[in-house]
């Protein structure tokens, strides 16, 4: 049995909306898909076919940065590429000079152009939908799960200039570049939402997102989904020119040591999922929701014997809210725990002489691997 998303009383019609916290970096030159492919956790095929989903890590294989790249000639016909990245203070390096540091000779030029151009989604009409595929995937034993596409898909994520199929999860529709003061064409066709309407949308599909969902050089990959969602492509089938060549493993890049290692060898413990909050206390008008990052406790109920009962050790930490829904980065024994009806999640508010408390209910998102959802963690 898996957790499924509750009844949360939504009625989807197709919306769009800016995206908040993101910027974007402008990468070209003659050789900039090299010099990507030499930092970036995925492998950038040269010439460039298309945008995708990656992240920047550390070298001892924590996250960096979770990006989106769209590709982008310049004016003098070579590869180019929007790099859109989440730019709030963090204990990341500021991800300009970051990556100066690795040009060298490089023939390739980095400019910000935050200031010319803002980021979109649009979601949950046909035109988002129609070329999502039945999805597959390539499981390891460590429980790191890789999306493998089709082989008559040639790109997953499109081909258009500055514009992205997201495909990190079933329903997540596209993103879009467009320039600052305009609207992209599907604002006159779909809802204009706030940000808080994508945010909604995304945690709602289980996509973290940004500093507050997979925190910098604390985050590991694949504890953060980004293996599930695309975004950590080392060992899946990668499909990269219309000859379908196949990329089965990457070479040399930042952070690759460790990753490999969980790969084969690791066992990953924790994932985030979204949750539904409850509020412990009856309250008129709204809820108040727990802060980003409080520590989430299991706690054991009926502590009658039973050798099959979680134990209560270690805490979760609850990432982004949106309402009365949220993501959590959780122990996955404590999820099977609260499957069963063994245990609760729960936050407290420090210091609170009320003794304030919350519940979380997880559930695994219907688009999500069998493999992860039924997996049991020992």
């Amino acid at each position: 049995m898996r957790l499924l998303r509750p009844l949360l009383g939504i009625h989807v019609t197709p919306a769009v909306a800016q995206v908040p916290h993101r910027s974007l970096l402008y990468l070209s030159g003659s050789q900039a898909s090299e010099f990507l492919n030499g930092v970036l956790a995925t492998s950038v095929p040269s010439p460039s076919v298309g945008p995708f989903f990656s992240t920047f890590l550390h070298a001892q294989g924590r996250v960096l940065y979770d990006v989106f790249v769209y590709n982008k000639k310049n004016p003098k016909g070579q590869d180019g590429y929007f790099i859109e990245y989440d730019p709030r203070p963090s204990e990341a390096p500021p991800i300009l000079p970051f990556l100066k540091r690795y040009i060298l000779r490089s023939k390739v030029k980095i400019e910000d152009v935050s200031n010319e151009y803002d980021v979109w989604a649009a979601w949950g009409s046909e035109r988002e939908s129609n070329w999502e595929t039945e999805r597959h995937w390539n499981p390891a034993r460590s429980g790191v799960v890789e999306p493998v596409w089709p082989p008559d898909e040639p790109w997953p994520w499109g081909t258009e200039e500055m514009e992205l199929r997201d495909r990190r999860a079933v329903g997540m529709g596209k993103r879009m570049i467009v320039r600052k003061g305009e609207r992209p064409a599907e604002a006159s066709t779909h809802d204009l939402g706030n940000s808080d309407a994508y945010t909604y949308h995304r945690i709602l599909h289980g996509v973290p997102e940004g500093t507050v969902d997979i925190p910098p050089m604390q985050a590991f990959p694949m504890e953060s989904d980004l293996d599930v969602m695309g975004g950590c492509k080392t060992f899946a089938i990668y499909l990269f020119d219309k000859n379908l060549t196949v990329d089965f493993r990457k070479g040399c890049y930042v952070g690759q040591e460790l990753t490999v290692r969980t790969y084969h060898t690791g066992a990953v413990r924790k994932r985030i999922l979204p949750v539904k909050i409850e509020y412990a206390k009856a309250t008129s008008g709204t809820p108040p929701s727990p802060p980003h990052h409080s520590d989430i406790k299991a706690v054991v109920l009926n502590s009658s014997a039973s050798t099959n009962k979680p134990r209560p050790r270690g805490t979760g930490k609850l990432l982004s809210t949106c309402n009365d829904i949220a993501l959590a980065l959780l122990r996955l024994e404590h999820v099977e725990g609260a499957e069963r009806g063994d245990l609760v999640l729960q936050v407290d508010a420090a210091g609170d002489e009320n003794q304030q408390r919350w519940t979380l209910k997880p559930w695994w998102p219907e688009w999500w691997p069998q493999s992860l959802s039924n997996r049991t963690t020992k």
